[in-house]
């Protein structure tokens, strides 16, 4: 084999809670991680030395750019593994970008993880997803969920995973605000001591096993909404309009600036999409659904609105 190529599935947090601020800066977190249909494309070919990655990018990233030098997670992905094994070999990745960008939803960690899945196949290194796993953690903290995804508690600095029962077949609308939010100043602004509610986390665990959907849909929180709703107005007005506009609940992933809605079926979900581009708040909006790999949801519907 000489060349193969990987899907880099998003993520959204359907709950996300802050522990503690580290002595040595870190955050402990601990939230619900969950797979998407929405998916990035990676192309790895051997070639006979050095790490070449190209980048190409869709229209929805009007303005935007992303390159395909030693600051990518992909590249250093493929370094840290051609390092830690001695490889003489060289490898070109092509990455495909669909995923928005600086959006909450680890698309670069995303990528990283399936360099180490699709380099294991590639170069035959034969590591287990646990050592992958331990790898993988050097090159970011949503690293080691993003090379099994699907639905699980992570807790630590998001190194520590517990995998879930795959969580209900929701229908969901995704958008991303025209604005960059930064990651390193909504954990460094979040102060912990004036938090009067945290997300219920160990509850939506139970529900989810319990494939509990109203349970689910109740304890969906993010901690991280503290800050990023005040400084970003945009994010509030679209989480707002959602929840008047047929979504059941709606909350931002990650650390921002990305939405999601979760409605009844993919009809409304659609019909949403339809109308919240007419109210362009958005730049990058889609429908898709819950997705895990090697699943057959992983083959979710991803359907994109674009702004005129």
């Amino acid at each position: 084999m000489e060349q193969l190529k990987e899907k880099a599935y998003a993520k959204i947090n359907l709950s996300l809670d802050v522990v503690k601020r580290r002595d040595d800066g870190y955050h402990e977190v601990k939230m619900i991680m969950q797979t998407i249909g929405i998916y990035d494309e990676i192309t790895i070919e051997k070639c006979e030395k050095g790490i070449y990655v190209t980048v190409s990018m869709g229209e929805d990233f009007k303005g935007e750019s992303l390159s395909g030098d030693e600051n990518n997670l992909v590249y250093k992905a493929a370094k840290l593994i051609m390092d830690s094994y001695g490889m003489k070999e060289g490898v070109k990745i092509h990455l495909e970008k669909r995923i928005p960008m600086a959006a909450g939803m680890a698309g670069g960690s995303t990528d990283a993880a399936a360099v180490f899945r699709g380099m294991n196949q590639l170069f035959a290194l034969n590591m287990d997803a646990e050592q992958m796993k331990k790898m993988a953690v050097k090159i970011g903290a949503d690293v080691p969920y993003c090379i099994e995804g699907g639905t699980m508690l992570s807790e630590g600095i998001g190194e520590i995973l517990t995998p879930l029962k795959q969580a209900p077949d929701f229908k969901l609308l995704i958008a991303k605000p025209d604005i960059s939010v930064s990651t390193k100043y909504v954990y460094e602004n979040l102060d912990l001591q004036a938090v009067k509610k945290h997300p219920d986390v160990d509850g939506m665990v139970f529900a989810i096993e319990n494939g509990d959907r109203d349970g689910i849909l109740k304890r969906m929180e993010n901690v991280l909404e503290n800050v990023t709703l005040n400084q970003y107005p945009v994010i509030r007005e679209i989480k707002t309009w959602m929840m008047e506009n047929g979504a059941q609940n709606a909350l931002m992933s990650g650390s921002g600036p990305t939405v999601f809605g979760i409605y009844k079926d993919q009809k409304s979900a659609e019909e949403a999409a339809r109308l919240l581009r007419d109210k362009k708040l958005a730049k990058q909006i889609f429908t898709t659904t819950i997705a895990g790999y090697g699943k057959e949801s992983a083959k979710a519907d991803r359907k994109e609105v674009r702004d005129e």
